[in-house]
């Protein structure tokens, strides 16, 4: 649900309605945690803000858009399916893990008397970031190209193809066999820590921020994943197969 802005409200009661906020309050200095229990009219004046100007910023970021269940990521070309995930998944993951890193080591170093497990949290969570990013890059310069050139020669019923598949198919096959299970059991391993990124009623502010933005990121990958190894891949695979019979 879009977040309505109450001028009246503190900022930390804002963001705990809706952590996407938080975001906003952070790119103007506004403290949303431990020193948020000033209300938004006041942290506007005192950061001489106008206030439409944040409204608007609030209220764009909590728009909640949703993807139909009856589209059908399997009957799309695999042109437009790699397209999609690079523009969205790719470019999601590419903005949210470095900062998130930040935050979350923040978060860790600040609290870590009252929560030791975080260190484990943002050691797993640095290793799956960097996993994440070298593996988009690959899929980028290596992968995506390559299932693009597939599909082409494929729909043209090009005569190389069978060499073509015979000589460029080895980053495919090494995508599948290691990547994506490595990704997932990092992923899992921070649903574990974080007893499914579970906090308690009392939770400061901050500590509701970073579990929720973590619980976002294991969405988004897990639907990511399945674009991928479900679809995307299993229909590269069948038009090497084929590739290789003309």
């Amino acid at each position: 649900m879009q977040v309505v802005t109450n001028f009246d409200k503190t900022v930390s009661e804002i963001v705990r309605s809706d952590y996407r906020t938080s975001d906003i309050f952070k790119k103007y200095g506004i403290n949303y945690c431990c020193g948020g229990n000033t209300t938004l009219n006041e942290a506007c004046k005192v950061q001489k803000i106008e206030a439409s100007v944040i409204q608007q910023e609030l209220e764009s970021i909590t728009k909640n858009l949703v993807i139909p269940s009856s589209i059908r990521f399997d009957e799309w070309e695999l042109d437009f399916l790699v397209d999609y995930i690079v523009n969205v998944h790719h470019a999601y993951l590419k903005q949210t893990l470095p900062v998130l890193r930040n935050t979350l080591q923040t978060f860790a170093s600040n609290h870590r008397d009252k929560y030791p497990f975080l260190d484990k949290v943002s050691e797993v969570y640095e290793e799956l970031a960097s996993l994440l990013l070298e593996h988009l890059e690959e899929e980028e310069q290596k992968i995506f190209p390559y299932i693009k050139q597939i599909n082409s020669t494929h729909r043209r019923k090009e005569t190389y193809g069978r060499l073509f598949v015979k000589t460029l198919s080895k980053p495919l096959t090494q995508v599948l066999a290691s990547g994506h299970r490595h990704i997932s059991a990092l992923l899992s391993q921070l649903r574990e820590l974080t007893k499914g990124y579970r906090f308690e009623a009392d939770a400061c502010t901050n500590h509701q921020v970073v579990f929720q933005k973590l619980k976002e990121l294991d969405v988004d990958i897990t639907h990511h994943e399945h674009l991928e190894n479900n679809i995307l891949y299993p229909k590269a695979l069948h038009l090497e197969k084929e590739l290789l019979q003309f």
